[in-house]
C-alpha cells in the first residue's frame, strides 16, 4: 500500500521551475491517486519548526509559469546540523534535529517526502531516509551539477538568462573597445558558464574544471586587440581559479550544508587583464538574476515530468530515490548515489573541444 500523504518541500537556492513541480506532485496525487498532499514550509526549517499547510488542486493552480517557490526555501537548515540558537559564549548552537523532523512527519500523517532541490539538499535528505521516512528526491539547480541526471531543471532557463546578459554585455564592450568580464554562477562546476559562453560567442572561457593561466589570457585578448578586434567578453564561472591557487571565497556561511560561497574571480580576471594589457576592463556579477524569472517552456516540460514522476514512482514503491533523465527516459536512482558528490564537466567535453575548435580561449596552453 502506498502513501496516503505525500509531504513536498524545495530546499537549497532557488531556481526557475519549482512551481511547475509542485504543481505537478499535487495535481498527480490528489487528482491521479486520491493521495493527499502538504507543503512544507521553507525547506527543511519547516519541518524541524512543524510550519506545514494543505496543499490542493486549487493552491496550484496558475503557479506553472511562476518564477521561485510557494513554498518558500532554505539553505541553511540542514536536519542533522542545524542551527538553535547560541550557547553559553555566544557561538551558535549546532543540534541534531532529525528526530524533530520526523515528529513533524507523524504529527501530519506525512508517509513519504518529495524532496526538491539540488546535491546538498539531496545530502540532508539522507538522515531522514535513514531514520525511516520515505523520500524521492527531485533534481533542481541552475548549476546542473547533480550526478546520475543528464539535466536538472532550472538550467535551462538560467543558461538562457546568461547567454542574453553577454549577449547585451558584446555590445556595450564592443562601443567602448573594453574587455568586460561576466562572472556566472555554478559554484565548482561550469556547465552554466559553459553553455551560456559559447551560445554567446564569449571570446574567453575560464571553468573551474580547467585552471587558467592569466598570460594565456591576457596574450589571447592583446591578440584580438592587434588583429583588429578592440574588446572582449569574457565568461567566467564564480569557481574558475588560477592554475595553482584555490578558488576565490567571497564568504562562508554557517549552518549552510554548502558554507563556502564563491565570489570574487570575476573582479581579480578583470585587474590582471588591464594591469598587463592596459586595455580598459570592465567586471559584471551577474548574481541572483540567474535563478529567477519564469521557466522556459522546456524548464516546464522536464519539471512537470520529474513531479509526475516522483508520486508515480512512491505509489509503486520506490523509496530513498532519486527522479533522473537519462538518455532521454525519466528513471530513479538510489539517493545514496547521489549525495555527498557533484557532477563536473569533463575537460575534454564535445563542446569545450567544439568551442576550442572556433577559436575560443580557455585559458589554457
Amino acid at each position: 500500500m502506498g502513501p496516503r500523504r505525500i509531504g513536498v518541500l524545495t530546499g537549497g537556492g532557488d531556481c526557475p521551475g519549482l512551481n511547475a513541480v509542485i504543481r505537478a506532485v499535487v495535481k498527480t496525487a490528489t487528482l491521479g491517486h486520491g493521495v493527499e498532499t502538504v507543503g512544507i514550509l521553507d525547506g527543511y526549517q519547516g519541518l524541524v519548526e512543524d510550519r506545514v499547510v494543505p496543499l490542493e488542486r486549487d493552491s496550484v493552480s496558475g503557479i506553472l509559469d511562476q518564477g521561485g517557490t510557494i513554498l518558500g526555501t532554505n539553505n541553511r537548515a540542514a536536519p542533522a546540523r542545524y542551527p538553535d540558537g547560541t550557547d553559553a559564549n555566544g557561538k551558535p548552537r549546532i543540534v541534531d534535529a532529525t528526530d524533530r523532523c520526523l515528529a513533524t512527519a507523524e504529527k501530519h500523517g506525512i508517509d513519504a517526502l518529495v524532496v526538491i532541490g539540488g546535491d546538498g539538499t539531496m545530502s540532508c535528505s539522507a538522515p531522514i531516509a535513514q531514520a525511516g521516512l520515505p523520500v524521492i528526491g527531485v533534481p533542481k539547480t541552475i548549476d546542473n551539477d547533480l550526478v546520475g541526471t543528464d539535466l536538472t531543471f532550472g538550467f535551462t532557463t538560467a543558461a538562457s538568462t546568461a547567454t542574453e546578459s553577454l549577449d547585451r554585455l558584446h555590445t556595450t564592450a564592443e562601443s567602448h573597445h573594453r574587455v568586460i568580464v561576466c562572472e556566472l554562477m555554478g559554484r565548482n562546476a561550469g556547465w552554466l558558464t559553459l553553455e551560456s559562453g559559447v551560445a554567446s560567442g564569449a571570446d574567453v572561457i575560464l571553468l573551474p574544471e580547467l585552471p587558467f593561466q592569466p598570460e594565456v589570457v591576457c596574450d589571447f585578448v592583446q591578440s584580438r586587440r592587434a588583429g583588429g578586434r578592440g574588446f572582449s567578453i569574457v565568461a567566467c564561472a564564480e569557481g574558475a581559479r588560477i592554475a595553482g591557487q584555490d578558488a576565490v571565497v567571497a564568504r562562508r556561511v554557517q549552518g549552510s550544508p554548502d558554507p563556502i560561497r564563491l565570489g570574487g574571480i570575476g573582479a581579480l580576471v578583470a585587474d590582471l587583464v588591464e594591469r598587463e594589457t592596459g586595455i580598459e576592463t570592465r567586471t559584471t556579477v551577474l548574481g541572483h538574476v540567474q535563478r529567477g524569472g519564469a521557466p522556459v517552456a522546456a524548464d516546464r516540460v522536464l519539471a512537470t515530468q520529474f513531479g509526475h514522476a516522483a508520486v508515480e514512482f512512491l505509489l509503486q514503491g520506490a523509496e530513498n530515490q532519486v527522479v533522473v533523465l537519462r538518455n532521454g527516459t525519466i528513471e530513479h536512482i538510489d539517493l545514496m548515489e547521489v549525495t555527498g558528490k557533484q557532477r563536473l564537466v569533463p575537460t575534454n567535453h564535445p563542446l569545450i573541444r567544439a568551442a576550442q575548435s572556433i577559436g575560443t580561449c580557455f585559458g589554457v596552453h
